[in-house]
């Protein structure tokens, strides 16, 4: 496969850099992040046996796997920027014998996909860090047949997300940022309505946004969780602004925000919620 512009070079450098590689070692327990998320978005994807899937931002795979077998003789096909996660992800299908699953690396505001190709397009947070989501949604639309349907998750506002506000006990030490909604970065599509703006703006047509709410899994206990969070490739990033001191006083007040939220059968789990949204393709 021949290389493609990318324009979102920002988050090319960071999926391809420590953080690609960290969610890439780490693939199994980002999945237990997340994977509180993956039956409403199946659900609201409807798939069924034949189905042509596109799975934008899908990092190492899981959900790409779980289309897979859900559409079976169809075809499923995954799109990412990480290099480190496409290679997880193509060898868990292998493992798998998902043959009708295949993966390419690339922009989705760029990528070349085949025209009217998929009749339904996912993603489980992997919409959130577009540089210019109007054009990537907009490529997306194109690569949909008329009618298709478009089924995405984006992190909803972030007071409703506690591993936020376990995080921001950690500023008295580091450089911790506010997390806006609407500014680039994870909840740049957390307003419903600017959703749905850049929805219409990118030539969709019935678009809905659902509020779900799912635990995600941080580790098996307030410390395991805490060295976790920090190993992250933001967390990574904040400890190198930080003195060794602030580090570890950092680290002793994030076990302790954690620490409420740890059970002993299912470890610390900390609520989240995202914005559910679905939308189609207009027929011609």
């Amino acid at each position: 496969m021949g290389s493609v512009a990318v324009v979102n070079t920002e988050q090319e450098a960071a999926w391809n850099g420590y953080e690609g590689e960290h969610w890439a070692e780490h693939d199994d327990r980002w999945n237990a992040v997340n994977a509180g998320f993956n039956e409403p978005l199946l659900r609201a994807a409807a798939l069924t046996p034949g189905l042509r899937v596109l799975d934008v931002g899908c990092g190492a795979g899981q959900t790409s796997r779980l289309a897979a077998r859900a559409v079976a003789a169809g075809q499923v096909l995954g799109l990412d920027l990480s290099a480190p996660e496409l290679a997880r992800a193509r060898e868990r299908a292998a493992a798998e014998g998902l043959t009708r699953l295949t993966f390419e690396r690339g922009d989705a505001q760029t990528h070349p996909l085949p025209p009217g190709s998929f009749d339904v397009a996912i993603s489980r947070f992997g919409i959130m860090f577009f540089a210019d989501p109007v054009a990537a949604f907009v490529n997306i639309r194109a690569a949909l047949r008329p009618g298709g349907r478009l089924a995405v998750l984006t992190m909803a506002d972030p007071s409703r997300v506690e591993w936020v506000q376990a995080l921001a006990a950690t500023r008295p030490h580091l450089p911790v940022p506010d997390f806006t909604v609407g500014q680039p970065g994870m909840f740049s599509l957390a307003d419903p309505e600017t959703f749905r703006r850049v929805l219409a703006q990118a030539g969709y047509e019935q678009v809905n946004a659902e509020l779900v709410e799912a635990p995600m899994r941080f580790g098996d206990d307030a410390t395991d969780a805490a060295d976790f969070l920090m190993s992250s490739g933001p967390g990574r990033f904040l400890l190198s602004r930080a003195t060794a001191q602030d580090v570890a006083a950092a680290r002793e007040a994030l076990i302790a925000a954690l620490a409420p939220h740890q059970s002993g059968t299912d470890g610390v789990q900390l609520a989240a919620a995202a914005w559910l949204v679905t939308a189609r393709n207009p027929q011609p």
